[in-house]
C-alpha cells in the first residue's frame, strides 16, 4: 500500500506540471507589461497666480468739505452713477447763486451798449459822431460781451462743483468698506481713498512663465490655433484648496515685456465669476491647454529609465517573448507618463514592473500591468448588515 501512494503522488505531481495555463516554469521570470497605444493627448502647463478685479476704482471726491452722510451699504452692490457720499454743499450753493446773479449783470450791461453801438454806426456815416466814439463804443461792446462769456464760465464752474458735494460711483461693482463717516473733513487732493469698487464678473487671473516657456506656448498656439477664436488658449482653474473652478477661461494677451530681475513673462486670463467665488488676491493654479496630439504615444513613467550616455530608453517585450532594449525620445511628462515622439510604436509591449529581472535578450513572462492598489484580506472591510 505505502509504494501504490507514492507512485500515485507522483503521478499527480508530473500532471499538474504540464497543465497548460500553469505557473510560470523556473527560471522564466515574471515581468507587468503595458501596451503602448495611440491616444488623444492634451497637452497643458500648470501656472501659479493670483486673481485681479475685471475694473477697480477708487472713489475720491474732488471738492472739499464735510461728510454730511453715507448713502451706500457696505459691501454691496453699486451701480455707476449712484449716489455714494453727500458732502455739506452750503459754500457751494452759495457759489454758484453768486456767479449766477454776477452773469445776470453782465448780461444787463450789454444791452445798452448793444443799442449804443447800432446808433453810432448810422451816425457815422452821416458824420454827425466821429469815428473814434463808434470806435470806442464798439470796443466798450466787445468787453461787455466777453465779460458775460467769463460770467457763463464761473456760473458753469460753481454748478460742477455744486454737482461733485455729491460723490458719486464711477463704475458699477461691489463697493468695500468706507474710510470716513459722517462729520469727517475730505479735500479734493487727499492721498486716502473714501471707497474702492471692484467689479468682480468676469475677473482676471494673472499668472507668470518664464520667457522660454512663453516662447513655447507661442508656437504651439501658433500651430494649433484652438481656442474660442483668435488662437486664444483654453484656460482651466485650480482653487486654493485643490478643487477645479467649474467654468474655463480663456487666455487674453501677454505681457510685451520681460521682468528683467526674474526672466518671467506675465500672462492674463479671463474667467467668468457669476457667483462671486474667485475673489481678487486670491491664489489659484492656471491650467493652460496649448495644444492637443491625437496620436500620442504614453509611457508610465516607472518604466522609463535613463542609459550611461543619458538617453531615455524602455524595455519591451519583443519576438519570442524576449526582452529588447529601446532608445526613445521623450517630448514632456503628461500626469504619470512620458509622451513619447520616437523609438515605440503602437501596440508594443513595455515592461513598467520586474525591470530587475529583465535582462536583454532573456525570455520572460509577460502579464498585464494593473496599477490599482491591491487590499489584503486582513484590511478589507467587513459587510454592511442587511436592514431588517
Amino acid at each position: 500500500m505505502r509504494h501504490l501512494f507514492l507512485t500515485i503522488m507522483l503521478l499527480s505531481s508530473c500532471g499538474r506540471k504540464n497543465v497548460p495555463g500553469g505557473p510560470p516554469q523556473a527560471g522564466v521570470p515574471e515581468v507587468s507589461v503595458v501596451t503602448v497605444q495611440p491616444r488623444r493627448v492634451a497637452l497643458t502647463t500648470e501656472l501659479s497666480g493670483r486673481v485681479a478685479a475685471f475694473l477697480t476704482a477708487e472713489v475720491r471726491p474732488q471738492v472739499g468739505g464735510i461728510i454730511q452722510k453715507r448713502l451706500f451699504t457696505e459691501g454691496s452692490d453699486v451701480r455707476a452713477g449712484e449716489d455714494l457720499y453727500q458732502i455739506d454743499p452750503s459754500s457751494y450753493q452759495a457759489a454758484h447763486d453768486g456767479a449766477k446773479a454776477a452773469l445776470a449783470k453782465a448780461e444787463a450791461n450789454v444791452t445798452p451798449l448793444r443799442v449804443k453801438a447800432g446808433r453810432y454806426q448810422e451816425l457815422v456815416k452821416s458824420e454827425a459822431v466821429s469815428e473814434q466814439d463808434y470806435d470806442d463804443i464798439s470796443a466798450a461792446l466787445k468787453l461787455a460781451e466777453a465779460e458775460i462769456e467769463l460770467a457763463r464760465a464761473a456760473l458753469e464752474n460753481a454748478r460742477i462743483n455744486l454737482a461733485y458735494t455729491k460723490v458719486t460711483a464711477p463704475i458699477s461693482g461691489r463697493i468695500g468698506r468706507s474710510a470716513v463717516t459722517n462729520g469727517a473733513l475730505v479735500t479734493a487732493s487727499q492721498a486716502m481713498p473714501l471707497a474702492t469698487i471692484q467689479q468682480l464678473d468676469p475677473v482676471y487671473v494673472d499668472v507668470t512663465q518664464s520667457s522660454t516657456e512663453t516662447l513655447r506656448l507661442r508656437k504651439a498656439l501658433e500651430k494649433n490655433p484652438r481656442g474660442n477664436g483668435g488662437g486664444q488658449a483654453k484656460v482651466l482653474l485650480m482653487l486654493d484648496d485643490g478643487t477645479q473652478y467649474p467654468q474655463p477661461g480663456s487666455l487674453k494677451f501677454t505681457e510685451a515685456f520681460v521682468e528683467p530681475s526674474t526672466g518671467s513673462v506675465t500672462l492674463r486670463t479671463l474667467f467668468p465669476n457669476p457667483k462671486l467665488l474667485l475673489l481678487p488676491g486670491m491664489f489659484v493654479r492656471a491650467v493652460l491647454e496649448e495644444e492637443v496630439v491625437e496620436q500620442g504615444l504614453l509611457v508610465p513613467q516607472r518604466g522609463v529609465t535613463r542609459n550611461p550616455a543619458g538617453m531615455a530608453m524602455v524595455m519591451a517585450v519583443g519576438a519570442g517573448e524576449k526582452v529588447e532594449p529601446r532608445v526613445i525620445t521623450v517630448d514632456r511628462t503628461v500626469g504619470d507618463n512620458w509622451l513619447v515622439s520616437d523609438g515605440l510604436n503602437a501596440g508594443e509591449r513595455v515592461i513598467v514592473e520586474g525591470l530587475q529581472k529583465a535582462r536583454p535578450g532573456t525570455p520572460v513572462t509577460a502579464v498585464p500591468f494593473d496599477d490599482k492598489p491591491q487590499v489584503s484580506p486582513a484590511t478589507t472591510p467587513p459587510p454592511a448588515a442587511d436592514k431588517k
